[in-house]
């Protein structure tokens, strides 16, 4: 059975309130839910984690590596567009990563066009609302199957 973690950076802990208009009024712990769903029609585990932290995404992120996760789904937030730190420990997976973003960022600030981590992710997800989460999940099982 494969393992993916999905990660989340931060402010996505205030999902379903912050921002309504355009993160939704969904939670993380309902994303959560709805993907336990899909996975669980798909096969697969999915161990979840947040943080607000940067340096704590990357322990997550090395842990997950030197585990041997069979995949990861990142929403990495405001991290995206600054952290070469995020990008590199994901740089040292021997897996794919799937990059998840609920809003378009490509219609939104400028500063939000650059992500960091893109040009080394599987896929990336934009746009989709909180059903990214859902496609992210298929998708890697498709990577890995």
């Amino acid at each position: 059975m494969s393992s993916f973690a999905v990660l989340n950076g931060p402010n996505l802990n205030l999902l379903g309130q912050r921002e309504p208009e355009t993160y939704g009024s969904t939670t993380l712990a309902a994303i959560e839910d709805s993907c336990a769903t899909v996975a669980k029609e798909l096969g697969c585990e999915l161990t979840w984690f947040q943080s607000n932290h940067e340096g704590a995404l990357v322990d997550e992120i090395q842990r997950l590596a030197a585990e041997g996760v069979d995949g990861i789904i990142i929403n990495a937030a405001a991290y995206t567009h600054t952290s070469v730190a995020i990008r590199d420990a994901l740089a040292t997976l021997d897996a794919p990563f799937v990059e998840v973003h609920i809003s378009n960022v490509h219609a939104r600030e400028a500063f939000r066009h650059n992500s960091y981590l893109s040009d080394l992710a599987s896929g990336v997800i934009v746009g989709c609302g909180v059903q990214g989460y859902e496609l992210a999940v298929r998708r890697l099982v498709a990577l890995t199957s």
